[in-house]
């Protein structure tokens, strides 16, 4: 009996619900990644390649193309299951906490770290269902306490909120060193 060599046939596998979308999203990524890589990472003259500052990146990007194409060939090979769009809507839904932290960091430069930490925590709170004033006061005491622990703990500086330029000059400094 002779075999025939079908190359598809070798990267034939399952497929998952939402694999399609997802590899071709990774290949492209990786072919961006490919297109600046000659202006992120440079190459001098007189180094080894290896001690090239670009190499290491270029072998990383490389791979990520490389293997971002083998997974985006062997997902169109495989036969298509239903649900991708159930698949990917819970991919999007996880998108919703990227929108709320880049709220936060937004916000954070005007109010000053306290107050949009408090914010963020008691909104996210009643945004997941801890609608109790219990679970309101301890979302708010979480806050306080991250604020304590980073401020004063670990004596991170974040730069004060536009807000406390409002405050009367005594209370400002406090807020600007502590708040």
């Amino acid at each position: 009996m002779k075999r025939v060599f079908n190359f598809l046939a070798m990267f034939r596998r399952e497929r998952q619900p939402g694999d399609l979308v997802f590899a071709v999203a990774f290949f492209v990524i990786a072919l961006a990644a490919a297109a600046v890589l000659p202006q992120e990472a440079s190459f001098t003259a007189g180094k080894q390649l290896v001690a090239q500052p670009g190499f290491w990146p270029a072998v990383g990007v490389a791979m990520m193309v490389l293997f971002g194409l083998a997974h985006l060939v062997s997902t169109v090979n495989a036969p298509r299951l239903p649900g991708r769009l159930k698949e990917v809507m819970a991919w999007g839904r996880s998108l919703e906490f990227v929108a709320w932290f880049v709220a936060y960091v937004t916000v954070m430069p005007v109010v000053g770290y306290l107050p949009a930490t408090l914010i963020l925590s008691v909104t996210l709170g009643i945004r997941l269902g801890y609608r109790s004033p219990r679970a309101i006061f301890a979302s708010a005491g979480f806050a306080v306490a991250v604020v304590l622990v980073f401020r004063a703990g670990l004596g991170v500086r974040i730069p004060a909120g536009d807000l406390y330029d409002l405050l009367p000059p005594a209370i400002r400094s406090f807020a600007i060193m502590n708040l």
